[in-house]
């Protein structure tokens, strides 16, 4: 039987480079899944909701903008409502090529994970981000490790692969702001099996980056301080 995979692509200002992002996501054929994306247009105040629905894309025109963190929760609950068997966060920069999809269902057929994460440190073949922002990453890994027990290298990654068991627990409670590192924590805490595969990715077709800010000291405070908040508290 073909299990339901759902895209959920969140999108703030991402008409440069959504065309291309899913002409290439409609291309994409993997045996024994049927793939079916929606768009997350995170309150844009450009043309990325007009350009999803001429390729006959589902779309999800939120009201306000929620941030990265909304935005990904808010295709969980679609996720969650349409009982789909998986969802894969791909963000709308196009940074994660479609092609790379198969390896995050690999690992997830192999390991039977509720979560994996693609990650651009374990080969590192691809774009590496800047060194900046890689000390960040390499701040977080042992931030996480000390959480959770685990290594896992790309912490920050957006390109994720969440089960039913996931979905449901992401779609219920979700960090709503630079939620890939505090997650890991939740996820860790609730018991779920997370892995984490190498994929290559590219550099940013067009738009900004969610997490500008990503080498401040105000940042690293705070989401710190986020990770430390999940850690003790309980879970629902």
């Amino acid at each position: 039987m073909l299990k339901r995979l759902l895209i959920i692509i969140p999108c703030y200002n991402e008409q440069a480079s959504l065309p291309a992002l899913l002409a290439e996501l409609i291309e994409v054929k993997i045996p024994g899944y049927v793939i079916i994306p929606v768009v997350v247009n995170d309150c844009s105040t450009d043309d990325t909701s007009a350009i999803a629905r001429q390729q006959q894309i589902k779309v999800i025109d939120l009201p306000i903008n929620l941030g990265i963190g909304g935005a990904v929760q808010s295709g969980l609950l679609y996720a969650a409502q349409y009982n789909f068997d998986l969802a894969v966060q791909m963000d709308g920069d196009g940074q994660h090529p479609p092609k790379e999809l198969v390896k995050l269902l690999s690992c997830y057929e192999n390991s039977n994970a509720n979560l994996v994460i693609g990650s651009r440190f374990i080969e590192k073949e691809g774009f590496q981000s800047s060194f900046t922002r890689r000390l960040g990453i390499g701040y977080f890994y042992w931030l996480n490790k000390a959480f959770t027990g685990l290594n896992i290298y790309d912490s920050t990654s957006g390109f994720r692969l969440f089960d039913r068991k996931a979905i449901e627990l992401a779609s219920v409670d979700y960090p709503d702001e630079y939620p890939e590192p505090e997650s890991l924590v939740y996820f860790a805490k609730a018991g779920f099996r997370i892995k984490e595969t190498p994929v290559i990715m590219a550099s940013r077709v067009g738009g900004q980056s969610s997490i500008r800010n990503f080498a401040s000291l105000y940042y690293c405070i705070k989401v710190s301080l986020a990770m430390l908040f999940s850690a003790i508290r309980k879970i629902q």
